[in-house]
């Protein structure tokens, strides 16, 4: 399958909400989309895909198998069709066992750079890493930066550190860009998002619960709290994915002037008509706090989002404002948008990951 028309790109990752995004984006753009899907997203996946409109082949595999699980045929389609590849599999839910997380961000990169070296046509691999390779470094990181002598402060962190450094040794051998996101929120037009969690915990709480009082934050909240919208995300690295000036380099896909944690969640409330956040209790006490009944519900907030909260660096965009100037994609300010990640904070029932 594929076309003249466009080009042919493969994306894993399906079903999280980065990965079907840059489909959806991918059909908008007239390419021919291979996604790489776990047997049991198949039919699913199919079913969205085609009401998209767009060309695609549904590929049932898996990044933590041999040759991604595909047959010999489907590996030949790739190696001699792909022309771009949207790694986007990964795992940050800190609730599954450390050795599949790891398995699947560290060894599942390693299967999709092993495949990508044998084909043809590839123009472009992108690989989705984080902000949050900096691990528990304050002040200013630079997009070129990775190994700083950092600690990580969960799994996560500390496997996407290893899956970018080593699709930075294969810098030499394939034409690599990297994108590291900060905390991904709704859609800035529609507020739309998968699953309320990272920075939704604080915000479904201080919209839905059923008192209005003043939340205590988990910190002072004086720090960035660095948030980006999904659609920006995905335009950026999609646009990035096609300049030749990105080979070999590396994109903070962040907020260039991002809002103190406190001021974030006082914008939430006021959008919400609820009382803003007064006061301040450390983390440890925080996570005891929220599972009182009525609150453990609507937060259930993770130990990982609360050392995010706390974060002290800042993330330099150097490169992605260089390459995006006149692009016409910028990370829109989240006071433009936060009405409407309240909105649809609201009108969804809670959806725990």
């Amino acid at each position: 399958m594929g076309s003249s028309n466009g080009s042919n790109v493969l994306v894993t990752g399906y079903p999280a909400f980065t990965a079907k995004r840059m489909c959806r984006r991918l059909t908008e753009a007239g390419d021919t989309v291979f996604a790489l899907v776990q047997p049991r997203f198949a039919e699913e996946a199919n079913i969205w895909l085609r009401s998209l409109g767009g060309r695609f082949e549904i590929l049932e595999g898996d990044v933590v198998d041999i040759d991604l699980g595909l047959s010999g045929q489907e590996v030949r389609t790739l190696t001699q069709t792909i022309e771009v590849v949207h790694h986007m599999a990964a795992i940050y839910f800190l609730g599954v066992d450390t050795e599949t997380i790891r398995q699947v961000n560290v060894e599942g990169t390693k299967a999709v750079l092993r495949l990508s070296l044998e084909m043809a046509k590839l123009r472009r691999f992108c690989q989705y890493s984080t902000a949050f390779v900096a691990g528990n470094r304050t002040g200013v990181v630079q997009e070129d930066e990775l190994d700083c002598g950092q600690r990580f402060r969960n799994v996560y962190e500390q496997t996407k550190f290893v899956a970018e450094t080593v699709v930075r040794h294969a810098m030499r051998d394939l034409p690599l860009t990297v994108f590291r996101p900060s905390l991904i929120v709704g859609d800035s037009t529609s507020g739309e998002i998968d699953r309320f969690a990272g920075p939704y915990y604080l915000m479904n709480a201080i919209v839905n619960l059923p008192i209005d009082i003043h939340l205590p934050l988990p910190g002072k909240g004086d720090n960035p709290l660095n948030l980006v919208p999904i659609d920006f995300v995905i335009d950026a690295a999609h646009y990035l994915s096609s300049q030749d000036r990105a080979v070999g380099r590396t994109f903070h896909l962040t907020d260039s002037n991002p809002l103190p944690a406190r001021r974030v969640y006082e914008l939430v409330a006021e959008h919400a008509g609820r009382k803003l956040p007064k006061g301040q209790i450390p983390a440890s006490i925080t996570q005891l706090l929220l599972r009182i009944p009525g609150l453990e519900r609507v937060t259930r907030p993770p130990r990982q989002f609360l050392e995010q909260f706390n974060q002290q660096a800042l993330f330099n965009n150097s490169n992605t404002l260089q390459l995006l100037a006149g692009s016409g994609i910028v990370c829109p300010p989240f006071e433009s948008y936060v009405g409407r990640l309240v909105s649809f904070l609201r009108q969804h029932t809670y959806d725990a990951p």
